[in-house]
């Protein structure tokens, strides 16, 4: 048996170490699933990739009982997979003057036809929001080898009903409450300055993505002209030139102009320091905006952030925003579960988020492992997951090796369940009967 089938399944173990008994075998099997590219073949359907792989019926069944029904949380397993990736050492977190990078990011799982679960996510080919269960994610980022990583550290659930803008606020504030002092976080777009400007603690660091056409005012009052009353406010900054009708909005001049070299490809950026939101009046929590043109694009990059280090380095920090896109890439593209067939209150959260869990530990295993080649073709392979992928693909039940190294022991819960009624017996509907009316009114 090939070396990265062992650790893998080696991973899974150190995974599942705190996942009660029975539980964590049907996890087991659950994830190897996952991960050899079953729900590739099987559209997204649970019950005919794991009974691909070889399972019993009794064991299928079990395995999707564990699912909606199973004593695990995600935050849990999370917290165990970063504490086995800080014990190994091989994750190395980024750091750019001093500031590592934790990046944000919103996550959906398209579920059109999924009833009982309001929440929507924008569609990038439909050009508007569909029904889909959408998460918010928060991830370290660093290296591993040659690799770069997003460690995940926290998985959010809509809630019924919540906008995407509404996750991303609770977002935020969910990772500000995990930083440490030398870290920051890494947002896109969709993420508001004004949210990131009123976290809690004052001093939690940020770099931020916003519109070209943002607007800003000064961070002190400018001098008095001798007539009328006093300004209350900045003058306004306007980093890139407008159009209002038919007037055109020039740009303000920046405070200072830094160049440096991508490469063959030049970059420009243009910085304006010390500046409050339009609505603020001198003294409120400042911040930069940074304005960059790569020779290489068309559009130019409006950067905010409240950090005081130079220009280039706020640059970095926002390119290793990327890696967080590789979670969904992996989960979805990859292991196949951007499709999935479960209805269910609880697992139609659980699959995504084990989905996406299970796409950073192939990540991992691929970046930790011998690069596997896809054939006598493949000269010079990377360590990529997909490549492990291909490698678990032929696995059978019987191929799988035993799960040793386990905290909790990984095996079948030996549950007496004689006295349950089987059968019809056991799934028979009643109707339900009507309470009587409190007021003695008769029922209409």
């Amino acid at each position: 048996m090939s070396v990265i089938v062992y650790r893998v399944s080696s991973l899974l173990c150190q995974l599942l170490g705190s996942v009660p008994i029975g539980t964590n075998l049907s996890l087991y099997y659950l994830f190897f699933a996952l991960m050899s590219g079953r729900f590739l073949l099987s559209r997204g359907a649970v019950l005919p990739a794991l009974s691909d792989m070889g399972l019993a019926p009794d064991a299928v069944r079990r395995v999707a009982a564990a699912l909606e029904y199973g004593r695990f949380d995600i935050e849990d397993l999370l917290a165990a997979w970063r504490k086995f990736v800080a014990a190994e050492g091989r994750f190395t977190a980024h750091s750019y003057a001093g500031v590592h990078p934790v990046a944000c990011d919103l996550v959906g799982f398209f579920r059109p036809r999924l009833a009982g679960h309001a929440g929507k996510h924008y569609h990038s080919q439909a050009g508007k929001a569909l029904p889909a269960v959408v998460f918010g994610l928060v991830a370290s980022i660093g290296s591993v080898g040659s690799m770069r990583l997003g460690l995940p550290r926290l998985s959010l659930r809509a809630k019924p009903g919540e906008t995407d803008q509404a996750l991303s606020k609770r977002v935020v504030a969910a990772a500000a409450a995990t930083l440490s002092a030398n870290e920051a976080l890494i947002c896109d777009a969709g993420f508001l300055l004004p949210w990131l400007l009123s976290l809690q603690p004052a001093g939690c660091n940020f770099v931020v993505r916003v519109k070209s056409n943002v607007t800003a005012r000064r961070n002190y009052r400018p001098a008095y002209k001798g007539k009328g009353r006093h300004p209350e406010y900045g003058d306004p900054v306007r980093p890139l030139s407008g159009k209002y009708k038919d007037a055109v909005l020039a740009a303000t001049p920046p405070d200072k102009i830094v160049r440096w070299k991508d490469g063959r490809h030049s970059v420009e950026a243009r910085v304006f320091e010390d500046l409050v939101l339009p609505s603020e009046k001198p003294g409120a929590r400042s911040f930069r905006l940074v304005v960059i043109r790569h020779s290489r694009y068309k559009e130019p990059l409006v950067l905010a952030t409240n950090l005081r280090i130079a220009v280039y380095w706020v640059w970095r920090l926002y390119k290793d925003r990327w890696p967080i896109e590789q979670l969904p890439l992996a989960c979805k593209q990859m292991l196949g579960a951007e499709r999935s067939f479960v209805f269910g209150q609880e697992s139609r959260f659980r699959l995504p988020e084990l989905a996406l869990l299970a796409g950073n530990v192939l990540s991992y295993a691929a970046a930790t492992s011998a690069a596997v080649a896809s054939g006598f073709w493949d000269r010079c392979p990377r360590p990529t997951c997909g490549r492990v992928r291909r490698a678990l693909f032929g696995l059978h039940l019987s191929d799988l090796p035993e799960p040793m190294g386990c905290a909790r022991e990984v095996r079948k819960k030996a549950s007496v369940t004689c006295h349950l009624k089987t059968g019809v017996a056991g799934h028979r509907r009643r109707k339900a009967t009507q309470a009587p009316d409190p007021t003695g009114q008769p029922a209409i």
